[in-house]
């Protein structure tokens, strides 16, 4: 009888595409589906990074090539599915990845980089599934893998039209779970990671005024680079990577209000002191460099303990304020 799960406990020789794969989160599963011996097709804007990302795979022993797309552009994504089906006669997984982000506050962003920030990272996801679900369809089988974000569950504060593209890339793919449910084994995985310590947060846009680096508490992309690689092995319908990310999406979920009440407030007091200028970042044009995993981080990365230690404390502060707070209203 045939078995989703036994077809998925070895990927090798399967053919997978991921967009977003010059840097960051993308180049790290392109590294780890290459140590599964898959294909790699990857794609991105920028070809230097891509190269590299190309070479990469190539030494670790397997085939791979680069596709320039931009995946905000619906001919661009065909073409790459077009050029992945040639490069092996088939695709078994693609991964959506691509992604850009605006900080500020809403009305100080130039209308443009909102808008792009839709187009590419909602209207990205919307072009890869439309792409390539008719292939997994003419298959009967196949994974599409989406790289949300926690930014999917809850907001991420002065950051509204990427909060919005990350809310509505759940939505559609909750819809896509119906459509497919006809054919079992054709599969559609949500990934919802924390903050990356990648070259993301380096690349973004910024329009608060605040150029610092990667917070301590953020997910080491090597890490979620490997829970895709899990989703593609054991599919399931959503999975949040990191104990982070679990924790913020409860604690959000037990107290928006003052979750994003506090987060904005921290934000305003950060903004009021703007040091460094409007910067475009990679919205409108391709990533520059650095073309890496990693990004720089404020301070020495900390062990999972000292994070779990720390949400520990953020969630019990804001279950004595809300106590206390209704407690006063008595």
């Amino acid at each position: 009888m045939k078995s989703a799960d036994l077809l998925q406990k070895s990927l090798k020789g399967k053919t997978v595409v991921i967009t977003g794969g010059s840097s960051g989160v993308g180049r790290a599963a392109a590294e780890a589906f290459a140590l599964e011996g898959c294909n790699i097709v990857v794609a991105a804007r920028g070809k230097e990074g891509l190269d590299e990302t190309v070479t990469l795979c190539r030494d670790l022993g397997v085939a791979a090539m680069s596709v320039l797309t931009d995946v905000s552009i619906a001919e661009d994504v065909q073409n790459l599915a077009n050029k992945a089906l040639q490069f092996n006669g088939r695709i078994d997984i693609w991964v959506n990845n691509a992604g850009v982000m605006a900080s500020g506050k809403f009305e100080e962003i130039p209308m443009e980089l909102n808008e792009q920030v839709i187009k590419t990272n909602l209207f990205g996801y919307m072009h890869g599934a439309y792409s390539v679900l008719p292939i997994f369809k003419k298959q009967q089988e196949g994974i599409l893998i989406n790289n949300v974000s926690i930014g999917g569950f809850m907001p991420a504060p002065y950051s509204a039209a990427y909060s919005s593209a990350k809310f509505g890339i759940r939505g559609m793919m909750e819809c896509l779970h119906g459509e497919i449910s006809d054919f079992p084994y054709i599969h559609i995985c949500n990934l919802y990671p924390q903050i990356q310590r990648s070259t993301g947060n380096m690349h973004s846009a910024k329009y608060s005024g605040l150029d610092f680096k990667i917070p301590p508490l953020a997910a080491d992309p090597r890490d979620t680079a490997a829970s895709i690689v899990q989703l593609a092995k054991h599919p399931k319908k959503d999975l949040f990577p990191d104990f982070t990310s679990m924790i913020l999406k409860n604690i959000y979920g037990l107290f928006p209000k003052p979750v994003m009440n506090t987060a904005s407030a921290a934000m305003r007091v950060l903004m009021k002191v703007k040091k460094a200028p409007n910067d475009a970042g990679n919205v409108l044009t391709p990533s520059s460099e650095p073309h890496r995993i990693y990004g720089e981080t404020m301070f020495p990365v900390l062990s999972r303990k000292t994070k779990l230690s720390i949400f520990a404390g953020i969630g019990l502060g804001l279950a004595y304020m809300i106590f206390s707070s209704k407690s006063s209203k008595k």
